[in-house]
């Protein structure tokens, strides 16, 4: 009886392996991704003795699960995102096993991951109720390129081992098969040069001579057609960047690799597999740029190498990664690096712990005044405004960041043990106490960049959590005047601005908050009355613009000498016109229209929101309501937007809502005014993201302005103190455009986009 049992048993595992051969053998004569996601589910799910199953996919681009299924008579798709947070997003990410007998039970999946969890919301929706679940990762060598997921054993109270060696065997099957459909998807996706063929910037035949000239010559064919067949480059990188998939980079002398990630990279091996970490991205993964995305065997080792981080590929010519390699280890290299520097910082730390057991260097050390003066340069060479040094203690990198354009991005990391050594450089630079941490300072830094330019900083330090001090520097480059018709100006604004420039005496108003430009404004304004008949005096916190034949004084409040007790100066030093910095309180604000009133013209600014707001502000102050409507000839509101790429700038029609959005904005009844239709023939403008952008799309700002001038119906409302909707719409009715109409009238310009402009124009 036990002899047969045994041949019962023996013929039973020799039919469920011929079973499990015929099915892996299906596997592999499958057609199509749809074929394996539909047709094989009812056999794999008979054989194991399971309810349900599901087949997911791996999506690199979008970090996501995807699966297909059968509804009526069209196939969809599931995602799930690839997270810890549910099953079959953790076996891809750990690419672990998971056999579990009850998913409800929070215990058990708590066992395998505390982070694990169950979304019961399918079976409230369909009414199936999951209780086993069993789920395995679909490997291809090193990879994983999904997983199988099987749910509720129907007899037996949960899968069993044997189950776990059939799915592993099925699963590898899968493995190869989602492998070689990836790889026909590839091919049927056409070749990397297809864009430049498609706009007519080489033909088919071309392309074979270059790759066999590429042959000949022992290099890539991306260099044959730069250099024999004149393909520009940026038109190269569309092209490869449409056929993988991901951005495409080219050399930056002013991109550094991150130190800390270089430094366990030997230079020699990344050379030869073309590839290095390029950049922190904004959600605090890793940029890596690859001359080839879909080389499965050098991307898994790039994870390998970089693991425990979030890796974003890049797509660059072999030439530029080279240099930038070149670059990063210091061969031909004719100016100082960052990551020079902090390699130096790391040998002296070293030199230091072994000699004197110190971890930190000092701020006279020569590595540290090194550090700091590069930080400047580059933030310069950037076109930065302001330097942001931000310290988290000795365990975490301090981060440097730089505000572009407006907008803050990361420029670099270094080692926490420094950050005392460079805030006290940067303090002993400004001249300012080294010894006092514990309260806010500020002061200036006079800086000659290596070409002989001179610029100054504004520098202010301030305490932060853990005994650490931050330090934000302002770059205030000494620069000349922008000439008045380039500011950007509508014809009526600019020609109202000219009016009132040109009168004797009056008040001149520029508003808006700190960095809108207000400074700038006003020396071309001076720069356009700038004669030599008449007699100009400035009062500045700090003098940013010179201008000769303008007598420029720099306040010291600090020592009794405000705005209000220069202009007092100014009064009896024969002024014709007079330039106050700020009008920050009522005495100065008095003078001012004092001044005003007796036969100088006087240009200030105020940090106000609007052109009608002022009015009120000023009024609140204190001021005398009817002397000041006398003395006010405009306000000049601005703000600045980031202007769009000329280098990667596109033309395109916008959808129906982003036509209503811009109608909106602009106010339904004036859009009707301008007569612009939605048709065919309608066109905005937006940046694709090129290396002079850093990839944002975005290049310099533009200026929006909103001006309100002082007419007499205005000057009635404003001695009798009325309400700023009154005034606003009667400014309106005499021709004021509100910051978001000249906003939105920049976006038909072609200047920027109406995101940009409703960042900082509130309606």
């Amino acid at each position: 009886m036990a002899v047969q049992d045994s041949v019962l048993t023996l013929q039973e595992r020799l039919a469920n392996e011929q079973r499990l051969v015929q099915l892996i053998d299906r596997v592999h004569g499958a057609k199509t991704f749809d074929s394996i996601f539909l047709d094989l589910q009812a056999e794999i799910l008979a054989f194991l003795d399971a309810e349900r199953l599901t087949l997911y996919a791996i999506d690199p681009d979008r970090k996501e699960l995807y699966s297909r299924f059968l509804a009526l008579d069209s196939v969809k798709e599931i995602r799930v995102p690839m997270s810890h947070k549910s099953i079959a997003g953790f076996v891809a990410l750990t690419r672990q096993t998971v056999n579990v007998a009850n998913v409800y039970d929070a215990a058990e999946l708590a066992k395998i991951s505390p982070q694990l969890g169950f979304d019961a919301s399918w079976d409230k929706r369909t009414g199936f109720r999951t209780a086993q679940v069993l789920a395995m990762p679909i490997p291809h060598e090193t990879r994983v390129l999904g997983v199988i997921q099987l749910l509720n054993k129907k007899r037996g109270g949960r899968f069993t081992r044997d189950d776990e060696s059939s799915v592993a065997r099925i699963a590898k099957t899968l493995g190869i098969a989602f492998h070689n459909q990836a790889q026909l998807g590839a091919q049927r996706r056409g070749t990397k040069f297809d864009y430049l063929m498609a706009q007519g910037l080489i033909a088919p035949e071309e392309i074979s001579q270059a790759v066999s000239q590429s042959r000949k010559r022992h290099v890539d064919v991306e260099s044959v057609l730069l250099e024999q067949f004149n393909v520009p480059k940026g038109e190269l990188g569309q092209s490869l960047s449409a056929f993988y998939r991901v951005p495409f980079v080219e050399y930056d002398p002013r991109i550094i690799p991150p130190p800390e990630l270089m430094k366990d990279l030997k230079i020699e091996f990344l050379k030869r597999n073309c590839w290095l970490p390029l950049r922190h991205d904004d959600d605090g993964g890793v940029v890596v740029l690859i001359d080839n995305p879909q080389d499965l065997q050098r991307v898994d080792g790039i994870h390998q190498l970089l693991r425990g981080r979030v890796v974003k590929l890049a797509v660059g010519l072999r030439a530029d990664i080279q240099q930038f390699l070149t670059a990063a280890s210091g061969e031909a290299q004719s100016r100082e690096s960052i990551g020079n520097i902090l390699s130096d910082l790391g040998n002296e730390t070293s030199f230091e712990r072994e000699e004197f057991s110190s971890g930190e260097l000092d701020e006279n050390d020569s590595a540290v005044i090194r550090l700091a003066n590069q930080i400047i340069i580059d933030s310069y060479r950037a076109r930065a405004s302001d330097i942001h040094v931000e310290p988290y203690g000795t365990q975490r990198d301090t981060t440097i960041r730089l505000r572009v354009d407006g907008h803050c991005r990361e420029y670099q990391r270094i080692p926490g043990a420094f950050r005392r050594a460079l805030a006290a450089r940067l303090k002993i630079m400004a001249q300012l106490d080294i010894a006092e941490r514990r309260k806010p300072q500020d002061g200036k830094i006079r800086f000659r960049l290596p070409e002989g330019r001179d610029i100054e900083l504004r520098v202010a330090t301030v305490p932060t959590a853990g005994g650490n001090e931050d330090v934000v520097m302002r770059i205030l480059s000494a620069s000349e005047p922008i000439s008045i018709d380039k500011l950007g100006m509508t014809e009526r604004n600019l020609q109202e601005v000219k009016s009132a420039a040109e009168k004797p005496y009056g008040l001149i108003l520029c508003v808006g908050p700190t960095g809108s430009g207000k400074t700038t404004t006003l020396h071309s304004i001076l720069g356009h009355i700038n004669k030599p008949e008449r007699k100009i005096w400035t009062a500045e916190d700090p003098v940013e613009i010179t201008q000769y034949g303008l007598r420029q004084v720099q306040v010291l409040p600090k020592i009794g000498f405000t705005f209000a007790a220069a202009m007092r100066a100014f009064l009896r030093a024969d002024p014709d016109v007079i330039m106050v910095g700020e009008m920050r309180d009522e005495e100065t604000a008095s003078t001012g229209i004092e001044a005003s009133l007796t036969g100088h013209l006087v240009l200030s600014t105020l940090h106000t929101n609007s052109a009608v707001e002022t009015v009120i502000r000023l009024l609140d102050m204190g001021l005398d309501p009817f002397n000041f409507s006398d003395a006010l000839l405009i306000v000049l509101a601005q703000r600045l937007v980031r202007r769009i790429c000329t280098d990667c700038k596109e033309e395109y029609h916008p959808e129906p809502e982003e036509y209503e959005e811009l109608a909106l904005a602009y106010g339904a009844a004036e859009w009707e005014g301008l007569g612009i239709k939605y048709d065919e023939d309608l066109a905005l403008w937006r940046g694709k993201g090129c290396v002079q952008c850093n990839n944002s799309g975005y290049r310099g700002r533009a200026a929006i302005h909103e001006l309100l001038v002082a007419t007499d119906p205005l000057k009635r409302l404003i001695s009798s103190k009325a309400r700023v909707a009154e005034m606003l719409e009667v400014a309106k009715s005499e021709g004021m455009t509100t910051l978001l109409q000249d906003g939105v009238m920049k976006v038909l310009d072609g200047l920027t986009d109406l995101k940009q402009v409703k960042a900082v124009a509130i309606k």
